[in-house]
């Protein structure tokens, strides 16, 4: 069973992904902001991150930047989430492998996923 680590400080986002996810057949790991969510990678090696933008004590780009640093985790796939248009997010950050911009479709969500896990 593949596991996906969502990190996102709007709980309500992170409880929907995890509902979905789950019924789709991962195990789903919260965290909900950038240090919590880097020490749940190191923890539980995930397979793929979805990991918010913009939240406290350590945002998405900063996480994204120790992911890269730590040899445990630095080959995980991470799709960045945003309310942001992607060029802005662009200018701060690099590295992730999918983007989606929120609001989001769940379809949209589960075709990115599949398209990241089987490639």
């Amino acid at each position: 069973m593949r596991t996906v680590l969502v990190v996102d400080d709007e709980w309500a986002i992170a409880e929907v992904l995890e509902d979905i996810l789950s019924d789709e057949g991962f195990r789903v790991v919260v965290a909900n902001n950038g240090r919590q969510g880097l020490e749940r990678a190191l923890a539980e090696k995930p397979d793929l991150i979805l990991l918010d933008f913009m939240m406290p004590v350590l945002d998405g780009p900063g996480m994204l930047a120790a992911l890269a640093e730590d040899e445990r985790v630095s080959g995980t796939r991470v799709i960045l989430m945003s309310s942001l248009p992607e060029a802005t997010v662009r200018e701060r950050c690099s590295g992730y492998a999918a983007f989606l911009r929120k609001p989001f479709l769940i379809d949209d969500v589960l075709a990115t996923i599949q398209n990241i896990v089987t490639s």
